[in-house]
């Protein structure tokens, strides 16, 4: 849950991450290797969405959700 949290606070917040953020990935038991690749997988789908968004690529409706309703949802997970 931890890295999910925080693939979230980098994806809609990255102005926002932290040390403190990190120390939350470490406490959960993920090492800087681990957090490495994380962020290297976070931050690739980050692009390739912008990517295509920035080109007007069209995806399958059912792969697309408001940022809203996705936050929500991610919300009501806890």
């Amino acid at each position: 849950m931890a890295l999910c949290d925080y693939a979230i606070r980098l994806t809609v917040r990255p102005h926002e991450v932290n040390e403190s953020d990190l120390d939350t990935l470490r406490q959960a038991g993920f090492s800087d290797e681990q957090i490495t690749i994380a962020v290297q997988v976070i931050g690739y789908f980050n692009y390739i969405n912008r990517v295509a968004d920035g080109l007007g690529v069209d995806l399958e409706e059912d792969m697309t959700v408001p940022v809203e309703q996705w936050l929500e949802r991610k919300a009501n997970f806890h």
